[in-house]
């Protein structure tokens, strides 16, 4: 688990301070804070060197909005992928409509992967695409799932390495609810081959952000 900087209560009370006074010395903080300035100048060194104040010689110091903005990228740049990731759904691309309909509600899940016969990544079936085709004049327990799914290269993907601040910038910019976790393989021919190890979705970076509102 990353370390997160916790201020202390003083700490916490120099910054609401700064934030309606600034810019404002030391000497004032230590006025309004009952202290001695010797006493405060550890607390205005952390909160200093953390982003959270600047310091400017004969006007004081001044608040960093930008401060907790950079404390919250750098804990969530230490994140990958595979520290978040839950199991994928998985079907077969012969599998039929109906039987992946089934899959999709019994594993309470957005999207399907669908994998050719040697279990690469071949396809990706969402909720939005079962509605249409339900809706339709389909045999949905004749007709095979590989009829309506996304086919690749047309899939967005993430690996196990990359940042989840990445993934979460290709579910945004893709619109799409998750994202297939591959392992890259070359065949024979020297084609890409992408075999499905795990999913990540809106799902576990919310939870992501839950785990780390309550360290």
């Amino acid at each position: 688990m990353v370390n997160i900087i916790e201020l202390s209560e003083r700490q916490a009370r120099i910054l609401e301070i700064v934030k309606v006074q600034e810019p404002i010395t030391g000497e004032k903080i230590a006025e309004l804070l009952n202290v001695t300035r010797a006493a405060l100048r550890p607390d205005l060194a952390v909160l200093t060197m953390s982003g959270y104040l600047e310091a400017k010689p004969r006007v004081g110091y001044t608040f960093k909005n930008q401060g907790a903005n950079t404390e919250l990228r750098r804990i969530l740049t230490q994140y990958r992928v595979r520290d978040i990731q839950s199991m994928p759904v998985v079907v077969k691309e012969s599998c039929s409509i109906y039987d992946a309909v089934v899959s999709l509600f019994v594993e309470d899940t957005g999207s399907i992967y669908v994998v050719d016969a040697e279990n690469y990544l071949n396809g990706v079936v969402s909720r939005k695409d079962f509605l249409k085709t339900t809706l339709g004049q389909a045999d949905i327990h004749r007709v095979p799932v590989s009829v309506i799914m996304t086919r690749m290269p047309n899939i967005v993907t993430t690996t196990l390495d990359e940042t989840v601040v990445e993934a979460a910038r290709k579910i945004v910019e893709h619109e799409v609810d998750s994202l297939p976790v591959v392992r890259v393989f070359l065949d024979e021919e020297s084609e890409e081959k992408l075999e499905v190890v795990g999913k990540i979705s809106k799902t576990n970076i919310a939870r992501l952000f839950l785990d780390l509102a309550s360290i």
